[in-house]
C-alpha cells in the first residue's frame, strides 16, 4: 500500500517524464535541467523573496549546479477560517494540481515555463520551480520607477494583447482556463529599449475544462466576468476573455474598469459603462441565480464605453476587440483565435511597439 507522499513522489515523477518529453518533441525549453526535473529543497538557494501571499511564496532562487536563476513557488499551508471551518485543501495536491496543468500549457512564449518540481521526501512539501522573468505588469503600470500609472501607448498595447491573446489560445486548446487574468498575473520580460514581452503566470486557480461543470467561483472580484460574478456555474474559458478585457481597458486607462468593494459595486459599475441588461444584450441575465440581488438602475443606461476610450486613444480597430471582449453576453465574446484574426492585428507594428527606459526598465534574470 503506497502512503500519500509516495503517491505524491510518483505525481512529481509523472510531471518531470512530461517536461522532458516536450522540450524534446520542441527543441526548446530548459535543457540545462533535462533529466533533472524533480528536484530536492537542497538543489537550489534561495537568494531574495519576489512576492509573498496566503498561497505561501514566490522566492528568486540559484540552481546550485548550474546557476541558472529560476523563480520558486512554495506553498504553505493555510490556516482554517474558523473552528467551523471546511476541510482545507492539502498544499502538495494544490501544487501538484497546478504543476499539471503548467506542464500541458507547457511551450508558448507567453506562458510562464515550468522548469522542474521540487519534492521534499522528509516533509512530503512540494514547490514549483519555473522560469524566473522581470515584475508583473501591476508593478509596471502602477509603480514610479516604471510607468507610474501612465496609460500605455496603443502601439504597446496592441503588442500585449497580441501575445496574451495568443498565450489564451494555447491554454484552451488544451482545455484550460486560468480564471484570475489580472496585470498581476502577468510578467514582463526584455531589457530596457526592447519590445515588450510579457508572460501569464500563477495557475493556482486554473481548472481543466474536460471536468464537467458546476465550478467554483475563482478570480480576482474587479476582473471576474459578470457570470461569474452573478453565481453562474457552468461557465466556460469566456471567463478569460472577459478577464483579458478587463485587462486591457486598465491599461489603456491607468487604472481598473470595473473597481468595486463588493460584488455588487462591481456589476452595478459594468451596468453604468456597456449599459442595462436587454433581450439583445444580455439575455441571460434574469435566470442568473444572483440576479435579483443587483439593485437595477431607475433610469435605463445606454453603452457608454467609448467614452472611456477615445479615438485619440484607441483606433476603430482596437476598440471593436475591446467591446467584444468586454460583451456582457459570454456568447458573444470571441474566441482568442477570433480576437487574433481582427484587423487590430494584421498591422505590423510589433517592431516598433517598444518601451522606453524612461517608462520601464526590467532586467531579465533567467
Amino acid at each position: 500500500m503506497f502512503s500519500k507522499r509516495d503517491a505524491d513522489a510518483r505525481r512529481a515523477a509523472a510531471i518531470g517524464f512530461t517536461l522532458d518529453r516536450d522540450d524534446g518533441a520542441s527543441g526548446t525549453g530548459a535543457a540545462w535541467c533535462k533529466r533533472q526535473r524533480v528536484w530536492s529543497p537542497a538543489d537550489y538557494e534561495r537568494t531574495r523573496t519576489l512576492g509573498e501571499g496566503t498561497f505561501g511564496a514566490v522566492v528568486e532562487a540559484r540552481h546550485r549546479a548550474t546557476g541558472q536563476a529560476v523563480a520558486v513557488k512554495e506553498i504553505r499551508q493555510p490556516a482554517p477560517a474558523s473552528a467551523n471551518a471546511g476541510a482545507v485543501a492539502d498544499p502538495a495536491d494544490e501544487a501538484l494540481r497546478e504543476a499539471e496543468l503548467l506542464a500541458a500549457c507547457r511551450g508558448h512564449p507567453s506562458l510562464v515555463g515550468l522548469h522542474a518540481v521540487a519534492f521534499n521526501r522528509g516533509t512530503g512539501e512540494v514547490a514549483l520551480v519555473m522560469e524566473c522573468v522581470g515584475p508583473n505588469l501591476h508593478d509596471v503600470l502602477y509603480d514610479g520607477r516604471h510607468r507610474g500609472g501612465r496609460p500605455f501607448p496603443e502601439t504597446d498595447m496592441r503588442r500585449i494583447m497580441r501575445q496574451l491573446l495568443g498565450g489564451a489560445q494555447h491554454m484552451h486548446a488544451r482545455r484550460i482556463m486560468h480564471r484570475d487574468i489580472k496585470p498581476g498575473n502577468i510578467l514582463v520580460a526584455g531589457a530596457s529599449g526592447e519590445p515588450i514581452s510579457v508572460k501569464i503566470c500563477d495557475f493556482g486557480l486554473a481548472a481543466s475544462i474536460a471536468n464537467q461543470p458546476p465550478y467554483e467561483r475563482a478570480g480576482t472580484r474587479r476582473y471576474m466576468a459578470p457570470e461569474m460574478l452573478l453565481g453562474k456555474k457552468d461557465y466556460d474559458a469566456m471567463v478569460d476573455m472577459w478577464s483579458l478585457g478587463c485587462v486591457m481597458a486598465e491599461l489603456l486607462l491607468g487604472k481598473p474598469l470595473f473597481d468595486g468593494d463588493e460584488d455588487k459595486d462591481v456589476v452595478l459599475r459594468i451596468i453604468s459603462v456597456l449599459g442595462t441588461p436587454g433581450p439583445r444584450t444580455w439575455p441571460d441575465f434574469k435566470s442568473l441565480p444572483l440576479a435579483g440581488m443587483v439593485p437595477m438602475p431607475t433610469v435605463r443606461q445606454r453603452n457608454r464605453l467609448r467614452k472611456f476610450f477615445p479615438k485619440e486613444r484607441l483606433s476603430a480597430d482596437g476598440y471593436d476587440v475591446l467591446k467584444r471582449l468586454l460583451s456582457c453576453n459570454a456568447n458573444k465574446r470571441p474566441s482568442a483565435t477570433a480576437a487574433l484574426r481582427s484587423p487590430w492585428f494584421s498591422q505590423d507594428v510589433d517592431s516598433k511597439a517598444s518601451v522606453s527606459s524612461a517608462a520601464i526598465a526590467v532586467k531579465i534574470v533567467g
